[in-house]
């Protein structure tokens, strides 16, 4: 009963939200069913958020798993071409946790997110790459845009305009493979040896790129779906 009351406290929240913003997909439907969720719901089990005073969390989504630390401030970001969030020095906005759909610039260029409510409905097919797998040969630890540490051989992802964190299923358009990664970092953009690799859609750590079977060929053709999530009750 706990279960069916909390998925239908959040489908019912989900609705009066999208009637309010006048949205069409107010129109769907989700199929619930005993002890799963299914079409375009997933049952997250375990700690899926950081609460105060935690530095590490761990949670899964139908077989993936997930296991999430801060990290320290002094740990260089991934992508150091970060400039600004939200008007702030990098790490000052995470420090005060401004950072999950807060503007941002690289190289001059100001980048807005989409909002968490748009978000539920994103859907994109173009081209994924993978990056950060030179972070297992240096000596200190990495930080994604967030404020999380970044693992090569972890599910995680880096996108231009989607919420920190938020949990996508990234599925290739070449094999049929799937794989759901949490969104953390901030990227792909353009290289100045590469300016279209900015065009990109999402860059996935190598454990993605592996499990999605291009990681030799560098990219891939994929569509990327972001994912409603519903946290199951305990007892």
């Amino acid at each position: 009963m706990f279960v069916k009351a909390k998925v239908f406290f959040a489908i019912a929240i989900l609705g009066l939200s999208l009637i309010l913003s006048g949205c069409s997909t107010a129109k769907k439907t989700y199929r619930v069913g005993k002890g799963t969720v299914k079409g375009a719901w997933w049952a997250v089990t375990g700690a899926y958020k950081f609460t105060k005073g935690t530095t590490k969390l761990a949670y899964k989504i139908g077989k993936f798993s997930f296991n999430v630390a801060r990290a320290p401030l002094d740990w260089p970001l991934m992508n150091e071409d970060i400039e600004t969030i939200d008007g702030l020095p990098v790490k000052e906005a995470i420090r005060q946790g401004r950072v999950k759909n807060s503007p941002y610039t690289v190289k001059g260029k100001k980048y807005y997110p989409m909002s968490v409510a748009r978000a539920q409905d994103y859907e994109e097919e173009g081209v994924a790459s993978w990056y950060g797998n030179e972070t297992l040969r240096q000596k200190d630890g990495h930080m994604t845009a967030n404020g999380e540490a970044f693992n090569p051989n972890a599910l995680s992802a880096a996108h231009k305009l989607l919420p920190l964190p938020t949990n996508v299923r990234v599925t290739s358009l070449e094999n049929g493979r799937s794989v759901i990664v949490r969104v953390n970092d901030r990227g792909p953009f353009p290289s100045i040896h590469n300016v279209r690799s900015g065009d990109r859609v999402i860059d996935l750590s190598s454990a993605a790129a592996k499990k999605l079977g291009f990681y030799r060929k560098g990219t891939a053709r994929i569509r990327v779906q972001a994912i409603r999530i519903i946290e199951e009750g305990q007892g």
